[in-house]
């Protein structure tokens, strides 16, 4: 009978981890991700926030809409809802084609309101919208 000897290198190599397919996809998803990220620009917003209501003649053909730290909008001195936003701007275009909106907003006011109050005013058929705040 023949002893069978088991060599050592061939017993190793049969239970170990071949890492270089591991190796060489990080290395692909490395160069994936630096040549992308050349690509991806950040667009910001810069918003400066006037410090002061002030009326000029400009602004006097505006519709003024008033948005307070409560919630509350007033448009024309009228406490209205968000939704009754649209038909008062609707309205007030019909009389002054040419008058843009001025939303004068308080510094607590919740800016998610403020937004509506800017999407109301543009499917309104304003898109010349001004901004300004009170404390």
């Amino acid at each position: 009978m023949r002893i069978r000897r088991h060599n050592s290198d061939q017993h190793d190599s049969a239970h170990g981890i071949d890492l270089a397919p591991m190796l060489d996809f990080v290395l692909n998803l490395l160069i994936f991700f630096i040549i992308t990220a050349i690509f991806v620009k950040e667009v910001g917003l810069t918003v400066s926030r006037p410090t002061d209501v002030n009326q000029s003649n400009e602004e006097s053909s505006s519709i003024q809409i008033q948005v307070l730290d409560t919630g509350e909008i007033f448009v024309d001195n009228r406490l209205v809802d968000l939704r009754a936003v649209r038909a008062n701007v609707e309205r007030l275009k019909a009389l002054n084609s040419d008058a843009g909106v001025l939303i004068v907003a308080d510094v607590a006011a919740q800016t998610g309101i403020i937004m509506g109050v800017v999407d109301q005013a543009r499917l309104g058929g304003i898109y010349n919208i001004t901004f300004s705040t009170t404390e």
